[in-house]
């Protein structure tokens, strides 16, 4: 009877280990898939690469906005230009800040008027004529970053959008976007963050050629 229990647990672990394997590969390929399609989005790439280089030399700002881990990816990308992107390029700060503020400022605003607002006050505080927005969504429907698209659109500030699921509504208030073809969040997250470490590589390149220059 031993035997034939300690048998049956071995067969159960080597079957939950055999679809863990499948899964790690699964997932593997998948990122691999998920990536190389951004290949097709490498004219865009370099649109946005030389927007956000042209708006930071002439002195404005980039303002970068997501929900939950796109706000997460907000705040990194952010953090990066305010403090430092590579460990051996040393630089000063670029004004790049997100629209996800602190505790306070957030749940007081999703208190004292909605939490579709949460970026728009913030943005509608700090926006000044020439800065750029991002949007940060894999599903591209979030009210809160529609609602700042479409403020921003209005008053014709250039917005960019990293998005996910066919860009959804907020697709057609950016004036560039770089769409994830797949409905997986976290391979679209991936994606996002990749996108955002090597647009901001290219900026910090052309920046630092610049001051050289002069």
């Amino acid at each position: 009877m031993a035997e034939e229990q300690f048998g049956k647990k071995r067969l159960k672990e080597m079957i939950t280990k055999n679809k863990i394997n499948s899964s790690f590969y699964n997932d593997i390929d998948n990122n691999i898939k998920y990536h190389r399609d951004l290949i097709k989005h490498k004219k865009r790439v370099k649109e946005i690469i030389d927007k956000i280089s042209k708006c930071i030399i002439s002195g404005h700002k980039i303002m970068i906005c997501g929900n939950g881990g796109s706000a997460a990816d907000a705040q990194h990308l952010a953090a990066e230009f305010i403090v430092r992107l590579r460990p051996k390029i040393k630089r000063q700060p670029y004004p790049v800040i997100t629209l996800a503020q602190d505790t306070s400022s957030l749940t007081a605003c999703g208190n004292d008027y909605d939490f579709s607002d949460i970026f728009l006050r913030p943005f509608q505080a700090l926006y000044k004529k020439g800065d750029i927005v991002i949007a940060i969504s894999t599903s591209g429907n979030s009210k809160n970053i529609i609602k700042l698209l479409n403020y921003a659109n209005k008053r014709k500030i250039y917005s960019i959008g990293l998005l996910g699921n066919k860009g959804g509504m907020a697709k057609k208030y950016c004036n560039n976007s770089i769409i994830i073809n797949g409905s997986i969040t976290a391979r679209i997250q991936e994606c996002h963050i990749f996108l955002g470490h090597f647009i901001f590589e290219q900026v910090e390149d052309l920046l630092i050629k610049k001051i050289r220059r002069k």
